[in-house]
């Protein structure tokens, strides 16, 4: 979760996903062999979104799951995977927006922005909204610490059932 000096949170829009599911996402991507998932992190910020001005404020204190469907298992994921097991971190942007470039060697954002934290179950992919209100909860501290306090409310889970 890469979040500006604000606390907005960086949201890119995927160049590839089926048709009738939403687009945008957070940067995030697999653990190499012999990588730690610190090391991924920042790796895959890297090579999804062309930048390395990051600092590394917490990770989540556990491991987060979700299931895909069976057309993004088949397509996108060429079978190998039914789902995900990701441990996340909260970054804060050290650079300036000229410092993101999408046209990594295997780009997968043609477009991005920054957003308020409590939109980005609104904006993904409905299998992906449980996943993104826990890393929501997990990282509250952080992408909260500098908005003004009563003027964020945390999204109910509810309405995105």
């Amino acid at each position: 979760m890469l979040l500006s000096r604000g606390g907005l949170a960086f949201v890119g829009h995927r160049i590839r996903m089926p048709a009738g599911l939403a687009r945008w996402q957070m940067p995030q991507g697999g653990i190499d062999t012999g990588e730690t998932p610190r090391q991924a992190a920042l790796r895959e910020l890297r090579e999804e979104i062309g930048t390395s001005r990051a600092d590394i404020l917490a990770k989540s204190r556990g491991w987060f799951y979700h299931d895909v469907p069976e057309e993004i298992a088949q397509g996108i994921m060429g079978g190998r995977y039914r789902g995900n097991r990701q441990k996340w971190f909260a970054m804060r942007f050290s650079g300036a927006d000229v410092d993101i470039n999408l046209a990594t060697e295997h780009p997968e954002f043609d477009a991005w922005e920054w957003v308020s934290p409590e939109r980005l179950p609104e904006l993904v992919a409905p299998f992906m909204r449980g996943l993104y209100l826990d890393v929501l909860a997990d990282f509250r501290t952080q992408w909260s610490a500098r908005r003004a306090r009563g003027l964020v409310e945390f999204p109910n889970p509810a309405d995105f059932v």
